[in-house]
């Protein structure tokens, strides 16, 4: 009988889960706000580029005061150019929004954390694959530009001289981050891709250890603005603004209106004071 009671309650072990055995529950995420539908296509997006070709972040800001949008996509004045180029303005961005989004790492190393440095190094190549740029890049077009939120990480340089030239390579025209960036003696001299970032700062540390990326081409912050992927972004050194693709060509369209009647008005003033004509008011000129 022992020997029965005892395969009895062996059978019932094998058969019937653990007491304290937990079930894994994984919450279901709910994204609020939804991307916006638009029209992708070439013709579109250089349509919207002409209307823009040279105009000033203020001209655009005036433009979307006209249609009741004060303020909505001005970002803070602490996202500024890394380096500006006042000959022949190349640090200036016209382009559309991919947005990345990245979060503190839930992983970090301290003294001693490894046995050797090839043990370092291989639980830093295993880092990097969590804040990968693969993805995002390879969903953007020739002509648009990354738009970062970082999520208050002080400390991770993750545009450095090396990557933000790959980015260049792929198409971008610019980069846009409520963070910093590393290497920045190479990204002013090179002058490869325009970059703003807070307060033009350098973050120094590598991603591994620090940041992981979130999710890409999704509704997200910088600066204080809403930005949708697609969305027009326009900068110089006056800073960012963020053009809502609904709202694009109209804003674009009364934004080279206020251009125009500038350049007429400094066009007089620049031959009363005896200046030499620029790539500021020459357009207006040649076109008289």
């Amino acid at each position: 009988m022992k020997l029965k009671a005892i395969l009895f309650v062996m059978s019932l072990l094998i058969i019937t889960p653990m007491a304290n055995a937990q079930d894994l529950h994984m919450p279901n995420g709910v994204k609020m706000i939804s991307n916006k539908s638009f029209d992708d296509s070439e013709g579109a997006r250089q349509e919207i580029l002409d209307i823009y070709k040279d105009l000033r972040l203020t001209d655009v800001l005036d433009g979307m005061d006209l249609i009741g949008l004060q303020d909505i996509g001005l970002m803070r004045n602490d996202i500024r150019p890394l380096w500006r180029d006042v000959e022949n303005f190349s640090h200036r961005v016209i382009g559309f929004a991919v947005t990345v989004r990245y979060v503190p790492t839930d992983l970090r190393v301290g003294q001693n954390s490894f046995e050797s440095t090839d043990e370092a190094k291989k639980w830093k190549s295993e880092q990097y694959g969590r804040a990968k740029d693969t993805g995002w890049v390879n969903a953007g077009k020739p002509g648009d530009v990354v738009v970062m939120d970082v999520n208050g990480i002080e400390e991770c340089g993750n545009i450095g001289s090396n990557n933000s030239l790959g980015w260049a390579k792929a198409g971008f025209v610019g980069v846009v981050t409520n963070g910093g960036a590393r290497d920045t003696d190479e990204i002013i001299k090179t002058k490869g891709i325009p970059v703003y970032c807070k307060n033009a700062y350098s973050t120094r540390g590598i991603r591994p250890g620090r940041l992981i990326i979130e999710s890409y081409n999704y509704p997200m912050n910088c600066g204080g603005v809403l930005v949708f992927p697609g969305d027009l972004i326009v900068a110089d050194g006056d800073g960012v603004i963020v053009v809502p693709r609904e709202h694009a060509k109209e804003v674009g369209e009364l934004a080279r209106g206020v251009m125009t009647g500038d350049q007429k008005s400094r066009a007089k003033k620049y031959k009363d004071l005896g200046l030499p004509v620029d790539e500021t008011v020459k357009p207006y000129i040649e076109n008289q």
